[in-house]
């Protein structure tokens, strides 16, 4: 999985659009292996972004869990822990 795209799931407050929008368009940039489509592949790359979104947006809708929602702030914490550890080489 792409590093850029970050877990949307159970997080207060939700994922907002332009978030899942964003993790939609990573991933399609790495399926099409380019980050900017040709003007031959625009309109086929930026349609899948938005039907990536949109599956993305009622996948997070319909999924549940018995979990505390995550705290953004905190998580973003534990991430800077965890790169600082690892670059700190």
């Amino acid at each position: 999985m792409c590093r850029n795209i970050r877990q949307l799931h159970n997080f207060s407050p939700p994922a907002t659009d332009q978030e899942v929008r964003a993790a939609a368009l990573q991933y399609v940039r790495k399926i099409s292996g380019s980050s900017k489509p040709s003007a031959a592949n625009a309109e086929a790359f930026e349609q899948a972004v938005d039907e990536v979104a949109a599956a993305s947006a009622r996948l997070l809708e319909r999924l549940v869990t018995s979990a505390p929602p995550k705290d953004r702030e905190v998580e973003a914490a534990k991430a800077r822990a965890r790169a600082a550890a690892r670059y700190a080489a």
